[in-house]
C-alpha cells in the first residue's frame, strides 16, 4: 500500500472519507525515507535530546513557531479559550472551551476520552495486534501476563492524535484510579508514515492505570509517548476518584496516542466504528462523543 493510501485511511462518522496528512509530511519523510534521516532518527530517539526539544519547546523562544504551527495544522481557534500563550507547549496543551466538546452524560454510553482517530479490535487468545502493519502483543503492551489475561476476549481500542488535534484526554466514567505504571522506552512518531520502518508501540514510553469504572468495569487506559516531545502528564499519580468529564491529563509537543482496554461482555461499539475497523480505516472521533453502549447481560 502506497503512502498515499495510508494517508487517506481514515472516515469521519458520516463515512466521508478524509486524508489525514497535515503539516507533518516533509519532516516524517526526511526522517523515515533518507540515509541522512535514518543517522537523525538514532539521535532523536536518545532521551537527552528528546529532553532538549522539550526545554525548547517551553522556552519563550518557541513562541515563533506558534503562527506557522496554526496555520499548517489548519486549527480552528474560535474552539479554543482565548490567552497568550509564554511558549509553544503553552500553545499546544491550550483548552478548549465547554461548549466545543460537550459531553454525552448518558450513563450506559461510552464516550471517547479525546480528540483522535480510532479502531477497535477484539483481544484473541494469543492477544496480538496488527494495527498499520505494526504487530505487538498485549502482554507486552502492559508487561504484565497476569494483566493480559484479564481482557481476553474484550476489545482493546487505539485513539490516535495527530499534532493537529487536542491533546487533553478525559475520563470516560464515574469511578477510581489505581496508582499509575509508567514504561520507559524510546520515542518514536505515531504518524503512519512512520509505520513502514519501525514498531512504534514496542519504543515508544507508556503510562497506563486500571479505572474503576461504574458502568464498564475495569478499564485500563494508557497513554502513549510520541518521538521528540511527547511527554505524558498525568494529573492524578495515585488512587483518585473522578467523574465522566474530567480532566485526566495532557500530551505536550508530539502526536500521541490514547488506549482502553476492556474486558469480556462490557461494551457494544457502534457499528460504523466497527466497520471501519474491519475495512482497514480509522474513524475521527471528539472528545465525549459517543463510540458504543454498555452491553447488558
Amino acid at each position: 500500500m502506497s503512502r498515499e493510501e495510508i494517508m487517506a485511511m481514515v472516515k469521519d462518522r458520516s463515512g466521508n472519507i478524509i486524508g489525514t496528512d497535515g503539516g507533518q509530511s516533509k519532516a516524517l519523510e526526511f526522517l523515515y525515507d533518507s540515509i541522512a534521516g535514518n543517522i537523525a532518527l538514532k539521535g532523536l530517539k536518545m532521551k537527552t535530546v528528546s529532553q532538549l526539544a522539550g526545554a525548547f519547546c517551553d522556552s519563550a523562544i518557541s513562541q515563533s513557531l506558534i503562527p506557522r504551527f496554526i496555520e499548517t495544522a489548519g486549527i480552528d481557534l474560535t474552539e479554543y479559550e482565548a490567552g497568550y500563550y509564554n511558549s509553544f507547549n503553552d500553545f499546544f496543551t491550550r483548552k478548549i472551551n465547554d461548549t466545543a466538546r460537550p459531553i454525552d452524560m448518558t450513563p450506559g454510553h461510552l464516550v471517547s476520552p479525546c480528540d483522535s482517530k480510532l479502531t477497535v479490535y477484539p483481544i484473541d487468545d494469543d492477544s496480538i495486534f496488527e494495527i498499520k502493519g505494526v504487530s505487538y502483543h498485549i502482554d507486552e503492551f502492559l508487561k504484565s501476563d497476569y494483566l493480559a489475561d484479564n481482557y481476553k476476549g474484550g476489545h482493546f481500542c487505539v485513539f490516535r492524535l495527530e499534532v493537529g488535534d487536542y491533546h487533553r484526554y478525559m475520563y470516560i466514567d464515574d469511578g477510581f484510579k489505581s496508582k499509575n505504571r509508567h514504561i520507559n522506552g524510546f520515542y518514536h512518531t505515531v504518524n503512519p508514515i512512520a509505520l513502514e520502518s519501525t514498531d512504534i508501540y514496542k519504543e515508544n514510553t507508556r503510562e497506563y492505570t486500571i479505572l474503576h469504572t461504574e458502568n464498564f468495569g475495569r478499564v485500563i487506559m494508557a497513554e502513549v509517548g510520541a518521538m521528540l516531545v511527547g511527554r505524558i502528564v498525568n494529573h492524578h499519580k495515585g488512587h483518585h476518584r473522578f467523574r465522566r468529564g474530567d480532566e485526566k491529563g495532557m500530551f505536550k509537543y508530539g502526536g500521541s496516542t490514547v488506549v482502553l482496554l476492556f474486558e469480556k461482555d462490557i461494551v457494544e461499539f457502534d457499528e460504523d466504528i466497527l466497520c471501519n475497523t474491519r475495512d482497514g480505516y480509522e474513524t475521527i472521533v471528539k472528545m465525549g462523543e459517543k463510540i458504543g453502549i454498555r452491553r447488558e447481560n
